[in-house]
């Protein structure tokens, strides 16, 4: 059972770093074995879409970051709604990416994520992320659907 999450990302470029939205997964079975391992399985989804930090960098803790999943049964229902300023500042992340010596291009970071809502099932077939600026009402999303391996045979 495969289960995602809302969350920023930060790209770095040669000459820029790009705030996007993300959507971090993890294999809940494999879990059980260990964290950083299941997530290693499980791909994370970034937007093909992304701001200039600089263009939003005066308003990150009012960007509004959601989830929503879609079920078998077809009903959409929203298990995350948030701001940035529930979580690290991508500012405090860029600095410690920086002093490590990893501020490259190429260099991805993603955040933590902001609460889900527990009554919501996370184990959804279907999942729509977004994060939207206020100030513009411009936004960022993505969505997908799982698509489960086969069962093994013999």
């Amino acid at each position: 059972m495969t289960s995602g999450k809302a969350k920023w990302a930060i790209v770095f470029t040669a000459n820029d770093v790009l705030p996007t939205v993300a959507c971090g997964l993890t294999d809940r079975a494999l879990e059980e074995n260990g964290v950083a391992w299941s997530k290693k399985t499980s791909p994370d989804v970034l937007s093909k879409k992304a701001w200039r930090l600089k263009d939003v960098e005066e308003n990150l803790d009012a960007i509004r970051l959601e989830a929503f999943v879609t079920a078998a049964d077809r009903n959409g229902k929203q298990i995350q709604n948030g701001t940035l300023a529930e979580l690290l500042p991508p500012k405090y992340w860029i600095e410690k990416v920086t002093e490590r010596g990893d501020a490259e291009e190429g260099t991805i970071l993603i955040s933590g994520a902001i609460p889900i809502d527990g009554e919501v099932n996370q184990f959804a077939n279907a999942w729509r992320v977004a994060m939207t600026n206020p100030d513009t009402d411009d936004t960022i999303a993505i969505a997908y659907t799982i698509k489960p391996m086969l069962e093994p045979i013999g």
